[in-house]
């Protein structure tokens, strides 16, 4: 029986020495022939740096060869859902790699927020394969004074 791949694997796309017949270290599987049946539904997840200043919190991550259209990022008060896709150009024949590291296919990746932050001011920026997103924090402690009209 096959076992669940791990983290490392559905993010690469690799597998383990014990269930490859191959020497090498990892063979990879990219494209969805390569997939077993019951791993089709898998997603890669984004490896994320998220790190926070006073006034904001930001995300970053890679998503080298995905247009920006490509992606979809969701977010609410508490939690950003980053989902995507990154498509092979070419098929290329498997006997033809000598070693094969890269992720191919769907990915997504949710991040609880450690604090609630500003849906409405969040910006989204991809420059040369970084995404960085930035979520301005809610300020809970901040007061404001209204003022009582009269009809």
């Amino acid at each position: 029986m096959k076992n669940k791949r791990s983290f490392f694997e559905r993010l690469t796309g690799s597998v383990s020495n014990e269930e490859s017949p191959e020497k090498e270290s990892k063979v990879p599987m990219h494209s969805k022939k390569d997939v077993p049946a019951e791993e089709d539904a898998e997603e890669g997840e984004l490896t994320v740096d998220v790190y926070q200043t006073p006034d904001d919190i930001y995300i970053q991550t890679i998503v080298a060869g995905v247009r920006p259209e490509d992606l979809d990022i969701s977010i609410t008060r508490d939690m950003v859902t980053v989902r995507g896709s990154r498509a092979l150009s070419r098929e290329i024949d498997k006997e033809d790699y000598f070693h094969r590291e890269l992720y191919w296919g769907s990915f997504s990746r949710t991040i609880l927020l450690p604090q609630e932050v500003d849906v409405d001011a969040s910006e989204a920026i991809e420059k040369h394969g970084l995404l960085t997103i930035k979520l301005p924090k809610m300020d809970k402690s901040r007061q404001t004074k209204l003022k009582v009209r009269s009809n």
